[in-house]
């Protein structure tokens, strides 16, 4: 579902993608409103679902979680009820950054986040071995992280 969206909400929308401490008599300035009508629009856009959540963006190397995986996992089973089980022990673990439902040779693609390989082993042996359903996986662990970001393109 789409949310009509001016290009003035589009503009606050990518200040804030960049610097979401950004204050908003900042924004009013850039986008060319008032503070309350910043305010306004993105209580709004944060009712509405467009703006999900305001969080920090953490170094994970910098908290001992330097190692990152993606992970294929594939389904034996295309049942409803036995992908949703697999959606939600995925969300529910805290290594997984991020999942992804695909298309193609693989059902599920994982992020990954952990300490050491022997965590990510434990977590393999949680998330693969111990449900039935997954019929294989394939990990692939990243050498250095290039880009990582969650910004959209607005333009």
């Amino acid at each position: 579902m789409t949310f009509d969206l001016d290009r003035l909400d589009m503009a606050i929308l990518q200040v804030l993608q960049v610097d979401n401490k950004t204050p908003q008599r900042t924004i009013a300035e850039r986008v060319n409103l008032s503070a309350p009508a910043v305010q306004r629009r993105i209580k709004r856009m944060e009712a509405s679902g467009v703006i999900q959540a305001n969080v920090a963006q953490i170094d994970p190397a910098k908290v001992g979680r330097a190692i990152t995986l993606f992970v294929e996992v594939e389904m034996e089973s295309e049942r409803a009820e036995r992908f949703d089980a697999a959606k939600r022990s995925f969300a529910d673990a805290p290594e997984v950054q991020q999942c992804y439902y695909v298309t193609g040779e693989a059902d599920f693609i994982l992020i990954v986040v952990v300490r050491a390989m022997a965590d990510y082993e434990a977590l393999t042996r949680k998330l693969f071995f111990e449900n039935n359903n997954v019929k294989r996986f394939r990990t692939f662990v990243s050498m250095e992280r290039v880009k990582v970001g969650l910004t959209v393109p607005l333009e």
